[in-house]
């Protein structure tokens, strides 16, 4: 009896390494040819010093900037879906103190109709298709982070982080050369819901390589790429009105690759949105991945101008140090900054040291 034991649990042992060498390179779950789901995870560590002249004295902080669970797959043929939790800034400061016990939310949660590579309708919710910058994924920057004003009207609009809820229409023409984005989202609401709804939409044109079919743009390829894109973008509700025009490249250069991005945003936020001035921001990204080193130094510069008053006017830049362990799935950023402020506020000194981790 011992030994049939044994030889059962001998072969249950053979039996489950044997299934679990394949799962090493997808956490793949396959129902049929038109039903799986996929998992996945994001996780990026950071530590964080930042002056305060007021104080004469520094704001320091070990923390989880991001802590996402990410679950997509598809139910039947030509529909599939995307779910992403996150628990951001957990152990940082904040105004109430320690954030050790943040909510959990949910970040991205929509259903995705292809009809055609032309025709792909997006239900639930999503990024705005605004600037390019907004809807990269936070497991593909080229920077620590976005850049500082990118969801800056997040507050305002009522939105989590550049998302709301809706219903958006995207894909590719001419050879998947153009992409489009247009949809309409539930926007800033008050009880009644009276307020009318919140409309965007993008216009990309890919010159070299196309970066379709997927929702997500990524900051930077590290080579494997050759992207040129220019778009225009527009986000509006009522008397707000936001404008983009952006553009990327990414392509491979002498020992490594190049990766420029570059965007000017007009906002005005009207009637509608009054705690938003009429402003003007521009965001610039370069790097240059050396290939032989696995690493990027990069520069991430951007600045808002609040029209007709210098209240609110500021200047940002970093310069930083990216080691690409894994590229995506595994690295290790840092970097210096400066906060300069307008008028007569005292400027800021950052330094930031991030290590991710991810796999989807």
């Amino acid at each position: 009896m011992r030994a049939k034991i044994r030889l059962v649990c001998g072969f249950t042992v053979l039996l489950v390494l044997g299934y679990a060498r394949p799962i090493r390179a997808q956490v793949l779950i396959k129902v049929s040819d038109d039903v799986n789901f996929k998992l996945g995870v994001l996780g990026q560590f950071q530590a964080d010093w930042l002056s305060d002249p007021a104080a004469d004295d520094t704001t320091k902080n070990l923390f989880v900037r991001r802590i996402r669970l990410l679950f997509g797959g598809q139910v039947a043929k030509n529909v599939t879906f995307f779910v992403e939790t996150d628990a951001p800034n957990l152990g940082k400061t904040l105004p109430s103190g320690k954030n050790i016990a943040p909510s959990v939310i949910v970040q991205d949660a929509y259903g995705e109709f292809k009809l055609h590579s032309a025709v792909l309708l997006d239900a639930g919710l999503m990024f705005i298709p605004f600037s390019r910058n907004s809807l990269q994924t936070a497991a593909a920057l080229l920077p620590v982070d976005y850049g500082p004003y990118t969801f800056s009207l997040s507050g305002a609009t009522q939105s989590v982080t550049g998302r709301d809820t809706g219903f958006q229409a995207r894909g590719y023409v001419l050879d998947n050369r153009l992409e489009y984005r247009v949809g309409a989202f539930q926007g800033a609401r008050d009880a009644a819901s009276h307020a009318s709804f919140r409309y965007a939409g993008r216009v990309q044109y890919e010159f070299l390589d196309s970066e379709g079919p997927g929702f997500f743009y990524t900051g930077t390829y590290l080579g494997t790429k050759k992207v040129a894109a220019v778009a225009a973008a527009f986000d509006a509700q009522s008397n707000y009105h936001a404008y983009d025009v952006d553009g990327f490249v990414d392509y491979p250069l002498g020992p490594g690759a190049v990766t420029v991005q570059a965007a000017y945003n007009r906002v005005n936020g009207g009637t509608t949105l009054r705690t938003v001035p009429k402003q003007n921001t521009v965001l610039l990204e370069l790097g240059y991945f050396v290939r032989a080193l696995k690493v990027t130094p990069v520069l991430q510069f951007s600045t808002r101008d609040i029209v007709d008053t210098t209240a609110g006017d500021e200047t940002r830049w970093s310069l930083g140090l990216n080691y690409w362990w894994a590229r995506h799935n595994a690295n290790v950023k840092g970097a210096y900054g400066r906060i300069d402020p307008a008028g007569s506020q005292p400027s800021h000194n950052e330094f930031t040291i991030q290590l991710q981790l991810f796999y989807f």
